[in-house]
């Protein structure tokens, strides 16, 4: 995609500076340092009223950083200089339009606010507007806009191709083992589910088959690969029903050992009918390597963005939480500088084994480089997602690494763990993430730290 370059966008909104008369400019000027609280307000309860803007401004955080970031960006797009260097406001208005896009706002809706704000300009400079004031404030605000705009389209557009990407790629190295895998987590399921019945387990103990390995495997990854296929469709609603009617029935009230042999009949139906779609659905799809860390074969952050979206919305939507975890090794460059670059590498794949082994089919981890992992665990509550940490950190203390020579070591980890708090931006949860494992390093390292809000 072409893109306007950004110092003509500078270029541009110099020209509009210097045209303007300069009693307009420091009427404007003054206009919005006076009111950028109630032009921000204004901005704000025009928002509220759209509703596709609204669910994206109810979180508290949203709601705090908003009044305070809408007041100092009307501040400064208005009391810019004409012979100032506008480059930084061109850069500023272009990070606006990727936050836009990367939480997924229609430019439509960022538009109606503009919209609201101009308006709400013109009302206070009824009184005795400056000639020139009206056409500043319109032209500064579509440039804004038009910047912004141009942003949104660059980066929705390079989201666009990796959800593409990553739609045909994460199965697994092998189709035919991933297959073996999955299939072999669906009966691990219903043996389960058939000897809690014989012992009598209560129906609320029951094992779930959203919540085991194959399905949070399925409704987090291989629904996402699979997606607009009839299959996909089919099966999610089986699990739905399995899930919502067909165990609760089981202990119903007044049912009878017939009656409780015929569900469970049904039951294995679905699952013979889960395992046919499941295998009609490989047959279909071909793994790609694109997008693996090439020393751990871990995913690599090119499809961390598509991941962490997905989430964010999965848990809006459904009411759900997942967690991310921000694991570094500790004293990493020491292993290098005693031990060689060969000895480092191993330790990196073994180490990346061990977060492997411990994590579910429906979690992702990925190497961001060097020796900085992310785990993204889903459909996990922030206790849940420390122990996990934890059980992480002890298991990889533990182990003896080995290194070339027949040589031996011993590493630890750091781990920051973050909970989705229910903020739409994905990169507000990594930040909080990062700060957490900076806590754990500062702390003495080889620990876990929780985020704070």
């Amino acid at each position: 995609m072409s893109t306007y370059p950004d110092e003509h966008y500078a270029a541009d909104w110099q020209r509009i500076l210097q045209v303007a008369p300069p009693a307009a400019r420091a009427q404007i000027q003054q206009l919005a340092t006076t009111h950028q609280q109630e032009l921000a307000q204004h901005f704000y309860r025009e928002m509220l009223q759209d509703s596709v803007a609204a669910t994206m401004l109810d979180h508290e955080q949203v709601q705090q950083r908003l009044h305070a970031s809408m007041q100092a960006w009307v501040a400064s797009v208005f009391s810019a200089a004409a012979d100032g260097d506008l480059l930084p406001l061109v850069t500023q208005q272009k990070r606006i339009g990727e936050v836009h896009a990367r939480i997924d706002i229609p430019m439509h809706v960022v538009l109606r606010g503009a919209r609201a704000l101009k308006n709400r300009m013109y009302a206070l400079l009824q009184a005795r507007p400056q000639d020139g004031a009206v056409s500043l404030v319109c032209s500064v605000i579509d440039l804004t806009m038009e910047i912004m705009g141009q942003a949104y389209a660059v980066s929705h557009d390079r989201q666009s191709q990796a959800k593409e990407a990553y739609r045909h790629f994460e199965l697994a190295q092998n189709v035919s083992t991933e297959r073996e895998r999955r299939r072999a987590n669906l009966l691990d399921w219903e043996n389960q589910l058939m000897f809690a019945h014989a012992v009598g387990t209560a129906q609320e103990q029951l094992p779930q088959l959203g919540q085991s390995e194959f399905g949070l495997w399925f409704r987090h990854k291989g629904a996402h690969v699979f997606q607009g296929t009839h299959e996909c469709t089919t099966i999610l609603a089986t699990m739905d029903a399995i899930d919502g009617e067909h165990l609760p029935a089981i202990h119903r009230a007044g049912s009878t050992p017939a009656d409780r042999l015929a569900l469970l009949h049904t039951l294995r139906d679905h699952t013979r009918r889960i395992a046919f779609l499941l295998d009609s659905l490989f047959e279909q799809s071909s793994a790609l390597e694109a997008g693996r860390d090439v020393l751990t074969r871990l995913l690599n952050r090119k499809f961390l963005p598509v991941v962490l979206d997905k989430e964010v919305h999965y848990a809006r939507e459904g009411g759900h939480s997942f967690s991310v975890l921000s694991i570094d090794l500790d004293h990493f460059k020491q292993v290098n500088d005693t031990h060689g670059h060969e000895a480092g590498d191993m330790v990196l794949q073994q180490v990346a084994s061990l977060l492997s082994q411990h994590s579910r089919g429906g979690d992702y981890l990925f190497r961001l480089g060097g020796e900085e992992f992310i785990l993204v665990l889903v459909d996990t509550t922030v206790d849940a997602a420390r122990r996990t940490a934890e059980r992480m950190r002890q298991h990889i203390a533990r182990e003896m690494l080995h290194l070339p020579r027949n040589q031996t070591l011993q590493v630890t980890v750091s781990i920051g763990v973050a909970t989705f708090n229910g903020h739409p931006d994905y990169q507000v949860l990594l930040r909080r993430a990062d700060a957490a494992l900076y806590q754990a390093k500062h702390q003495g390292r080889n620990r876990v730290e929780l985020a704070g809000e």
